[in-house]
This record gives C-alpha cells, structure tokens and sequence, in this order.
C-alpha cells in the first residue's frame, strides 16, 4: 500500500464487533488490547455479534456518534461489514481472528494481535479499493470452480484439526469433486471465452491463507486481477502450485492472467456459485467491477527508506 496518509482525525468512540466463535485462546490479548485503548482515549463498545444482520444493525444504530468500527473475526466476519462500512463512510480497523486473515495480511499486518491493537491506537490511516459482485462487496477474492470447492471442503471441523494446513486439506479433497466449465468474459469491453477449472478474481492481493493472486496486485491499485486455470491434471496442478503460491502463475502457459476495472462472467445455462471471501455471495452471470479507494482503514505506517550512505 502506498498512497499518501489520510488526515489522522482523533478517534474518541469506536464500536467493537467480535465474533465470539472466533476468539477462542484469545480472551487475554483481546482484554489487553482494550485496555491499551481505553488508556488511549478511546471509548470502545463492545459487541459479541451472533452474525452480519446483527452487527449491520448496531453500526447503522450508531453511526453518526461512531468514529471507527473494529471487527475481530475471520475473513468472512470482516467481508460482511464491508457494504455497511462504504454506505456509513466509517474507518475499519480489523483485529485478525480468522484461519487465514487475508485481508490483515493486505493491508500490512502480521496477523498478531498486540500489533493490531497498536496500529489501531497509532490511528494512521489509508483508503483501499472493495470488489463488486452482483452488488456485493468484497475486500480480497471471488471464486468460480475450484476456489468454490475448496470452502466447501473448508468446515469448521477440518480448520478445529487442521489448523494452518486446512487449506491444503480442502484443497485436495477440492480436486477430487472439480468439474471443467467454459466461460465467457468482458474484460473491459474486450471478450475472451474460456475453458476452466478456476476462475479468481481479486481486489485484494491474498487469498486462502497467503497465497498471492498476482505478484503485481495491491488492494489500492484500482484494479481487479482475474486468473483462469485451464483443465489440466492433477500432477500439472501441483507442479503449478508454487507459482500460484506466489501470484506469478502468468509465467505459465496453463493460466489466463488479466487485470481490469470491470469483468462481466457468463457461464450460460450452467449457472455456478460465486464465493467472496470464504462466504457464497452470488451466481453467474456476474457483473464485477472495483470502487476505487472506497474504504478508509487503519493500517501499519509505511516505514520511511533509509537515507542513502556514500560512505
């Protein structure tokens, strides 16, 4: 991320959304993390949401005595308050309590709390671009085909016994049940037809804990970046899985790579499941665009290069 510094405007009331399924083993740093809060001014409400209508409802309740809205949760949690955030122009500050914490990881955080908490408190801010769906809004990537599989696969039991390697697990489970689909896209009013087994479409830069959808993606470009796996075996797959690991799979002949403002996806009669940010949120067709630099959020100060030195 590296537009300039938004005005650092006090923060006096934040509201606190947890998701309480989320914080297990992380009551302490949580409660000290307040603490450092509070003793900075800030008077914090807490609310231990039971889901996205929930936590919508208590914003949208507060939001002209509300100064910043901090969500603790994964990935999804944090997807669900992007629309209300964007339509209330409230800053975000995300205290990363997920599996994968892919947008943590987006805007510069480690996905350790004590940092979170200090970077809220630090209060510099930055605007990021959402990706659009079907009107849905989104902060890192939107799946057909194999990324759809691999969130079924991603239960709460194989994250409870997997832990960081659940992905690995639901990924594999995920190749045994993927189909190949052909796709028509408008890329910017330029047409591509495809056939896939993937198609991922990021405004943010990680996806699926960690892995980069294009080396040249930030989630303040002002671009989407779409990749498409072409059919292929399951060797070919994994002989391909560094690249993807680190968003250079366009050095491969196997991968589509494009970026763009707008994508429009049809599938024809075969309607298929879009996921944003682990959670299904629409079908094809689907119309994607990006909001440039729609959200402001608090974020890690960019460190200044060191001076340069002729000695």
């Amino acid at each position: 991320m590296n537009n300039p510094a938004m005005h650092n405007q006090p923060i006096r009331n934040a509201l606190l959304i947890v998701n309480p399924k989320a914080r297990q083993g992380a009551e302490a740093q949580l409660d000290e993390g307040i603490a450092q809060l509070e003793q900075a001014g800030i008077k914090l409400e807490r609310l231990a949401s039971e889901g996205p209508e929930q936590s919508r409802r208590a914003v949208l309740e507060r939001k002209d005595s509300l100064d910043l809205v901090i969500v603790g949760g994964g990935d999804g949690t944090i997807s669900s308050m992007a629309g209300t955030l964007h339509e209330c122009q409230l800053p975000l500050a995300v205290l990363p309590l997920g599996t994968a914490n892919d947008l943590a990881r987006s805007l510069g955080l480690s996905g350790e709390l004590p940092e979170a908490f200090a970077v809220i408190a630090a209060g510099y801010r930055q605007r990021i671009d959402l990706g659009v769906v079907n009107e849905h809004y989104f902060f890192n990537v939107a799946h057909l085909g194999l990324g759809v599989k691999v969130t079924e696969e991603l239960t709460q039991d194989v994250k409870k016994h997997w832990g960081v390697f659940s992905y690995l697990k639901a990924f594999f489970a995920a190749l045994a049940r993927v189909k190949q689909f052909k796709a028509s896209l408008s890329v910017d009013g330029v047409h591509y037809r495809q056939r896939s087994i993937q198609l991922a479409i990021g405004n943010g830069r990680y996806y699926g804990g960690g892995n980069i959808v294009d080396e040249n993606t930030r989630i303040d470009d002002g671009k989407l970046s779409l990749y498409s796996l072409r059919p292929q075996t399951v060797w070919e797959l994994l002989t391909l899985a560094p690249l993807l690991r680190d968003g250079r799979q366009r050095y491969n002949n196997r991968v589509f790579n494009i970026q763009a403002r707008q994508i429009d996806i049809n599938t024809g009669r075969k309607r298929m499941a879009i996921h944003a940010d682990g959670e299904p949120v629409a079908h094809t067709p689907a119309k994607f665009y990006v909001l440039p630099q729609a959200l402001e959020v608090l974020a890690p100060k960019p460190t200044e290069p060191a001076p340069h030195s002729d000695s």
